[in-house]
């Protein structure tokens, strides 16, 4: 059925409106939100069972969440140049071994929380050894895992 002009309550040059359609939750960003979260509880779930194998002593240096952060470090180090330089992943592997495993695996809040723990306890110079040991041990180790990967991969090619 037409409507004609003179019955229009908008004017000729307004333009049609077309029905908003419900995008599906599986399209766009929901795949990549759910690679995140998925990765994100193998990641967690594999720092909890390290720190459960090796617990800290109170007021001891926080070995467990050290090693895990620099080893997880190291890990996204290699992973970045294999998926940048060698591999043309699929797009949700980014999402969920780089952000989601090895993002719920590493963990900065536990280091924070370790940190203010040996404070409160009495141990600043611990703390202090521990913030400092783990960021230059972490930024050395990715910067030796993309170093060792990169020489790997010139030397395949060869």
């Amino acid at each position: 059925m037409t409507v004609p002009h003179s019955e229009r309550v908008d004017g000729p040059d307004t333009p049609v409106r077309m029905p908003v359609r419900k995008a599906s939750p599986w399209h766009g960003q929901g795949p990549v939100v759910a690679m995140v979260a998925l990765g994100g509880a193998i990641g967690a779930t594999a720092r909890y069972g390290a720190t459960r194998l090796w617990p800290a002593e109170t007021g001891g240096f926080p070995w467990t969440t050290f090693w895990v952060n620099v080893v997880g470090c190291a890990v996204i180090g290699a992973f970045m140049v294999v998926i940048t330089d060698v591999w043309a992943a699929h797009r949700l592997v980014r999402p969920f071994f780089g952000t989601g495993v090895l993002g719920g695996f590493t963990t900065f809040s536990t280091y924070a929380v370790d940190i203010q723990k040996l404070v409160d306890a009495g141990h600043p110079g611990t703390g202090f050894a521990y913030l400092a040991a783990t960021l230059f041990a972490a930024l050395a180790a990715v910067w030796l895992a993309v170093t060792a990967a990169r020489r790997a991969l010139a030397w395949r090619q060869r």
